[in-house]
């Protein structure tokens, strides 16, 4: 049997606090953990996995973000590098349906999930872009980064992709923090917010 829906709702309220989400997110949540379940046997798509652990560490902090970046909802343009296994931009697109969200991932696998997860669960204003993120020509209000190889490298390509009164919202460990800080120097960093249930996890925003 897997993890229920309301257990589901009980692991993600440390990352959502008084923001409770609806049964039909919960519902996308759940069937999003099935898929990427399946998926996970035949493909490497994340180390985590214990269902339960995966709605903590993946759903969670990417919910956190969420909650953090669009305290209201609002129909801004989201674009996330690396998504992988669709982190944090599915959660995101989950917690507000008005986001316009690009998820980049260049590894085609990957790519080929993240579609279905879109076609799965009936997601409007969703496209996968299977290309590096120094390719694309996708721009956003907000540009998410978490968990990519070269980190430091990646920085400036993140930073190209923001419109102009642009949000980086970046979901790293605390080590990671003074590399963000001097990149890029131009933004406005927020101060960071640690991350519920984790040692070193943060949530870092800078304004452009």
């Amino acid at each position: 049997m897997g993890v229920t829906a309301s257990r589901i709702s009980d692991l993600l309220l440390p990352f959502l606090e008084d923001r409770a989400i609806d049964r039909k997110q919960i519902e996308l949540l759940r069937t999003y953990l099935e898929l990427l379940l399946k998926w996970n046997s035949k493909m490497n798509l994340t180390a985590v996995r214990d269902p339960e652990e995966i709605v903590v560490r993946h759903f969670g902090e990417s919910l956190f973000a969420a909650r953090h970046l669009f305290p209201e909802l609002v129909a801004a343009s989201v674009v996330d590098i690396g998504s992988g296994a669709g982190f944090p931009g599915i959660p995101i697109k989950i917690w507000d349906d008005k986001v316009d969200l690009t998820l980049i991932e260049s590894n085609q696998k990957k790519a080929t999930f993240l579609r279905e997860v879109a076609r799965t669960l009936d997601l409007d204003q969703v496209s996968i872009q299977s290309t590096r993120a120094e390719t694309t020509s996708a721009m956003a209000s907000v540009v998410t980064l978490r968990a990519v190889e070269h980190f430091a490298d990646i920085l400036p390509t993140a930073r190209q992709l923001m419109h102009q009164q642009g949000r980086l919202a970046l979901l790293i460990g605390e080590g990671q923090l003074q590399t963000a800080k001097s990149q890029l120097s131009n933004l406005s960093w927020q101060e960071p917010l640690r991350i519920p249930l984790s040692n070193s996890r943060v949530l870092l925003i800078g304004n452009s």
